[in-house]
């Protein structure tokens, strides 16, 4: 018990101290969560040892992945992303993933690469909800460019998710195929359920309403049902609990298909005032730094992977077959957000080092190189695209 605490309280103590560290490099280029990460590093069992993921803490660190895909979820338009632009985003995606699978399968035969699939998902993954904060803090979310970066962000979180089902699981991929659709028809059973109940009971729809401007928020704890039921269906179908965290963003975007000011702004405060923090923290705390400074040309080959691969497609997607509807400055920014990715890679090396095709150390580089796609990445973006006005104006 004491150790938990004094565990809780240091994690606690840098998720107030990571944002006033950020705060002093002007133009907020360096993003919190790098800051979250290198703390954790700091305090974590391979430098200073004082902190350790406990049951407890664990438990805390897993409703911060959670709330994090539900919130990237719900940023999420289905609507959107069946039009033009989602689907340029989806076949990006997917010509991305074949792309990575077969470049790791080579390095694989010669044996550079182990754990093949685990690595080649990491590749094609885009941290949408790490990029959610930095396009609000920088006004660019409401821009057409912004709006962009979220059908390859959607794509970049839903795909890898998906295809961690498939290819990560113990089961046969044909089999693992089936229990996917059969989770998301759960969900959008799910889904058509609440909104039902929404349209026939006029009189719990009002209770809810009552309540969420009370101390019982209403509102804040069905959405926290939501992801407690989709994540607790997820594993039941032993599926990534992450996917049914992000289920449960999108089934929530549909019961609230305008938004919700309030909610939006509670939830804010429950993920990114604690659980999310936590969450960046600890996956801090389980890099070795040791293991990292081993392996440096990994690392560089990692990062160097993900720009090519993620980033250089997007690139390409944003500005072949049609009219440019961006200037290729403006094409290399969303490239660049695009090849922004750290959760999924925290889930997919965590996953293969739980099933033992990859080593804690190799986890720990692929886990670095994620976050210096967090540092670089969206910096670079920023400094190349300057300010918001700049890009409606084009």
């Amino acid at each position: 018990m004491e150790e938990t605490a004094s565990s809780l309280l240091l994690i606690v103590a840098c998720s107030v101290l990571a944002p006033l560290l950020a705060g002093l490099v002007p133009r907020r280029l360096l993003p919190e969560v790098v800051v979250l990460l290198v703390l954790g590093v700091l305090i974590g069992p391979h430098v200073l040892g004082l902190a350790s993921t406990v049951p407890p803490i664990e438990l805390l660190r897993q409703l911060g992945l959670g709330l994090l895909f539900l919130l990237a979820g719900y940023e999420i338009e289905l609507d959107e992303l069946r039009g033009t632009g989602g689907r340029r985003a989806m076949w990006t995606w997917l010509v991305c993933l074949g792309l990575a699978l077969g470049m790791v399968a080579l390095l694989g035969v010669i044996g550079t690469v182990h754990a093949e699939a685990a690595v080649a998902i990491a590749l094609t993954s885009t941290a949408l909800g790490t990029l959610l904060p930095i396009l609000k803090d920088s006004g660019r979310l409401e821009t057409p460019l912004g709006g962009t970066v979220l059908h390859h962000g959607a794509f970049g979180e839903l795909g890898p998710v998906a295809a961690m089902a498939l290819l990560l699981g113990s089961r046969d991929p044909a089999i693992s195929l089936v229990v996917l659709i059969g989770f998301a028809v759960l969900a959008l059973l799910v889904s058509v359920f609440a909104q039902r109940v929404q349209r026939v009971s006029g009189r719990v729809v009002d209770l809810v309403r009552a309540g969420a401007e009370t101390t019982g928020q209403t509102l804040v704890r069905l959405s926290m049902l939501l992801l407690v039921l989709l994540g607790s269906l997820a594993l039941a179908f032993e599926l990534d609990v992450v996917l049914g965290a992000f289920a449960a963003g999108i089934v929530l975007r549909q019961l609230l298909p305008s938004g919700h000011e309030r909610l939006e702004l509670r939830l804010n405060g429950i993920a990114f005032g604690f659980f999310i923090p936590v969450f960046f923290v600890t996956s801090g705390m389980a890099i070795d730094p040791a293991a990292v400074a081993s392996k440096p040309g990994v690392l560089l080959v990692f990062v160097a992977m993900i720009l090519v691969l993620r980033g250089g497609l997007v690139y390409l997607a944003e500005g072949l077959g049609r009219p440019a509807t961006y200037r290729p400055r403006e094409r290399v920014g969303i490239a660049l957000y695009a090849a922004t990715g750290l959760p999924i890679i925290v889930a997919v090396t965590s996953t293969a080092v739980s099933a033992g095709s990859m080593s804690p150390a190799n986890a720990s580089v692929l886990v670095a190189g994620g976050a210096l796609t967090v540092l670089l990445c969206p910096m670079a973006a920023t400094l190349l695209l300057g300010e918001p006005a700049a890009v409606d104006e084009s």
